[in-house]
């Protein structure tokens, strides 16, 4: 019997190209990817940074940037270079852009001259800091030093007490070196008032805002078209009304002294409120706030 003889395997030298092509075809599928991610419609992208932008500018959160970017949607936004800018010609409206604001998200924007304002002022009262009948914050609008009434005011009166006075010499002293315009606020508690000056804590809370700012006036020789006044009465404690403490803060003068606001060439300028008493008054109260001579 013939026995076949066995042909001798080779070895395949091409099988490398298997797996060549699908390194290849992961590579190729790899930078197509790559490619389609980074083809992102730039109009799009770009009117979202311009809102995200806006938004931030609209809060005060980054400083605005000199650009000449015209603010129209029928433009290609690069992202690259999308800045907004408060003096540039806006040929749309930003609303367009972005929704208007419903909320705060930050409430002690503060400009920087106002910074040294409060360095100034907490060292300037820094006894009656300790003392705690003055406390000085910053708030959204500005500086505000609240002088509590256990520290400058007769319980259930207008005046000043006598032993306040080296503190508002040193008060006025710092606010009179600057040009920020002022807004004197008078609060109460919730307990109601009826003496034989005043019928209510709206009367006695105006009152208190007026009686100052006379002394600004008249003794201090503040510009009047620095001032405005206002009063509150009891309806916009800083603390609860529960306790002798809570009430005890709520019982103050708030001196506030106002951001700079931009003015219509874009440079900031201090506010100029004229000098008018105003109350919040419900629609069941009668009682108007005089107006300052």
């Amino acid at each position: 019997m013939r026995r076949h003889k066995k042909h001798e395997e080779h070895v395949n030298h091409e099988r490398w190209l298997i797996s060549y092509a699908d390194f290849i075809t992961l590579l190729f599928a790899f930078f197509v990817v790559l490619y389609a991610s980074s083809q992102v419609d730039k109009r799009k992208i770009g009117k979202l940074a311009l809102s995200i932008q806006v938004a931030f500018q609209e809060l005060g959160v980054f400083d605005t940037s000199n650009t000449k970017i015209p603010l129209s949607d029928a433009d290609n936004l690069p992202f690259s270079q999308v800045q907004v800018v408060q003096n540039s010609d806006h040929t749309t409206d930003l609303q367009h852009f972005v929704q208007p604001l419903k909320g705060i998200l930050s409430t002690e924007q503060q400009s920087v001259p106002l910074k040294g304002v409060q360095v100034d002022l907490e060292k300037a009262l820094a006894p009656e800091i300790r003392n705690r009948v003055v406390n000085v914050r910053a708030s959204r609008e500005g500086i505000v030093v609240s002088l509590r009434e256990i520290g400058f005011f007769e319980s259930g009166s207008a005046s000043l007490r006598a032993s306040s006075q080296a503190a508002i010499d040193r008060l006025a002293a710092i606010l009179r070196a600057h040009s920020e315009a002022l807004r004197i606020e008078g609060h109460t508690d919730n307990i109601p008032i009826h003496n034989a000056r005043f019928d209510s804590n709206w009367e006695l809370s105006t009152a208190r805002a007026a009686e100052l700012i006379k002394l600004f006036i008249t003794k201090y020789k503040f510009a009047p078209e620095r001032l405005s006044a206002a009063g509150y009465a009891e309806y916009r404690p800083v603390a609860p009304n529960n306790t002798a403490e809570g009430r005890g803060m709520n019982r103050r003068v708030d001196i506030v002294i106002l951001n700079p606001t931009p003015s219509a060439d874009g440079l900031a300028s201090a506010e100029t409120p004229k000098p008018v008493l105003v109350a919040p008054i419900q629609q069941n109260q009668q009682n108007r706030a005089p107006a300052i001579p």
